[in-house]
């Protein structure tokens, strides 16, 4: 038994018929270039950070982790200048109050020994 025509086969005819023809197959040449990408090494050195940061998940965590260290280590510079500030508003805050304190050696110096 054999299908009646359908109404598509000249349409589709004269597509191939117009087509245009490839110079060279395309399959092989894209079998070769997915080859060539990939030799199945994994990229070292600086090949292996820039497709870290290819990725942009990758790429928005360093540098939110970046900024966060710097926010970080900001912090912890401006505390110790804060505590040093305070020990020295302290200091002069009690050589203000008791007189007899500005006849003790400065702070570091070594108890006991004479100043000549």
């Amino acid at each position: 038994m054999s299908l009646p025509p359908d109404h598509l086969d000249p349409l589709f005819d004269r597509w191939r018929a117009e087509a245009p023809r490839l110079a060279a197959p395309l399959a092989p040449e894209v079998w070769r270039r997915i080859r060539a990408g990939r030799d199945g090494r994994e990229p070292r050195g600086l090949a292996a950070f820039a497709a870290a940061f290819a990725r942009p998940s990758f790429a928005i965590a360093f540098v939110s982790a970046c900024v966060l260290g710097g926010l970080f280590f900001a912090e912890l510079r401006v505390s110790r200048l804060q505590a040093e500030r305070n020990t020295q508003l302290a200091r002069s805050y009690v050589r203000l109050i008791d007189p007899l304190l500005n006849s003790l050696p400065p702070a570091g110096a070594k108890v006991g020994t004479s100043h000549r």
